[in-house]
């Protein structure tokens, strides 16, 4: 008996073919404005997906015009997808009005209704990451999306920002942790808050949480460091931000070798936004190695002595180490103890010449409320204006600090010289 064409079983068997080469979506936070229900729907279907389950996907009505209004007063997430039914001027000068609104690192996807080669090449000199023309499928929009952020001769997703402190107990611990949860509230983008004071960390303390795995276990088995592994490990602390969190024990010591840390921050940096180390106040290989290594360093110092001879040393360590990146961000913690001789912050930056991005005065009832209730200064208090001097620390350190309309873009390098061309043809 001959069996009929069974159509199901083709179109399922179509779609494993098409999905096949599609890589797993890291943790991006991704928005969609659209113009057209269709597309909308597409891209809903594909966040629904197992392969985007840990991407942050929100799709909203409105096209290129709505997202530049959007992003005027909002910090710009890890992908942009915009729809925009009109082609040529139209959509360049749109998409110029949302260059000058984008953080950079961010990526942008164009959607259009015009196969035309012209306008493609005029989009990718701009920066864009990639046009698309509907009508597509949702395995075409994950393929994309993939090679945007998974590709190997891409760029890492994350960057690292190290937090220490310039001497014992001037609270950078207790920093590094408010200004992880303020990142992660205001980017709405996954951060992993990395405990690296092995033997006396308070990042579970101060999070409310006793995870039974941790970093002892990625830095006891170094060859199994993966996404998968890392996935395992961490532990949920909010919405967007998750704990590699440290044994605090003393069962054993925790002699490093110095590469021991590298390849965990590399494996969270191939797939989280942003990685936060709160480094211990030591002088090991692997702390020198670590410091070295990350995109960002913040050294947090209180106004004495002690501190300012410390931050100078470590100052000139990674200015001759890190030659070619930008000098690290100083924070001045527990200003203002009664009957406490204070360096003033003016002079303690004059000594460094290093403005702070930050000076936190000496709050001990808030902090200690916080410290005793396992949450964060903006938990405890949302008007205190301590958690927005947390906010503004973690604008700087993800590249957000700068005015908005003269911020450097991601996706508009050849803006300027546009607008030049622009001008003289008019």
């Amino acid at each position: 008996m001959t069996r009929g064409f069974d159509l199901d079983r083709f179109r399922e068997e179509a779609g494993a073919e098409a999905a096949a080469d599609i890589k797993l979506i890291p943790r991006i936070a991704l928005q969609a404005f659209c113009e057209t229900p269709g597309v909308a729907k597409v891209i809903e279907a594909a966040a629904a997906d197992r392969r985007m389950a840990k991407a942050h996907v929100k799709v909203h009505m409105g096209g290129l015009a709505a997202a530049a209004e959007f992003y005027g007063s909002a910090p710009t997430p890890n992908l942009i997808v915009v729809e925009s039914k009109d082609a040529g001027r139209e959509m360049l000068g749109l998409l110029d009005r949302l260059a000058e609104v984008c953080d950079a690192g961010t990526k942008v996807v164009v959607i259009g209704h015009v196969n035309d080669v012209l306008l493609y090449r005029e989009l990718m000199r701009r920066g864009v990451a990639e046009y698309m023309v509907a009508p597509f499928e949702l395995f075409d929009f994950m393929r994309t999306v993939g090679e945007i952020f998974c590709a190997p001769d891409r760029a890492p997703l994350g960057r690292t920002i190290a937090f220490i402190g310039a001497r014992g107990g001037v609270g950078s611990s207790t920093i590094a942790h408010n200004v992880s949860w303020s990142i992660s509230k205001m980017l709405e983008a996954d951060v992993v808050l990395a405990d690296l004071d092995l033997a006396w960390g308070t990042a579970g303390l101060d999070f409310n949480q006793d995870p039974a795995q941790g970093i002892a276990e990625a830095l006891s088995q170094p060859d199994r460091v993966d996404d998968v592994f890392l996935d395992r490990i961490l532990a949920k602390c909010a919405e967007h931000l998750s704990l590699l969190a440290a044994p605090s024990t003393l069962e054993r010591a925790y002699d490093l070798d110095e590469a021991a840390v590298e390849p965990i921050m590399d494996t969270m940096r191939q797939s989280v936004p942003t990685v936060v180390m709160d480094v211990p106040h030591q002088w090991t290989g692997w702390v020198r190695r670590t410091l070295r290594a990350a995109d960002e360093v913040v050294i947090v110092a209180s106004p004495d002595l002690a501190s300012l001879r410390n931050t100078k040393n470590l100052l000139d360590f990674l200015k001759q180490s890190r030659p070619n990146d930008r000098a690290p961000h100083l924070v001045l913690s527990q200003v203002g103890v009664p009957k406490r001789p204070e360096i003033k912050a003016v002079d303690f930056a004059k000594a460094l010449e290093v403005e702070p991005v930050a000076v936190i005065p000496f709050e001990p009832a808030l902090f200690g409320a916080a410290a005793n209730n396992g949450q964060m200064i903006a938990e405890i208090d949302p008007r205190s204006p301590i958690g927005e001097i947390f906010r503004t620390i973690g604008q700087v350190v993800t590249g957000r600090g700068e005015v908005r309309k003269q911020k450097k873009t991601a996706f508009g390098p050849l803006l300027a010289k546009l607008r030049r061309g622009q001008s003289k043809a008019g």
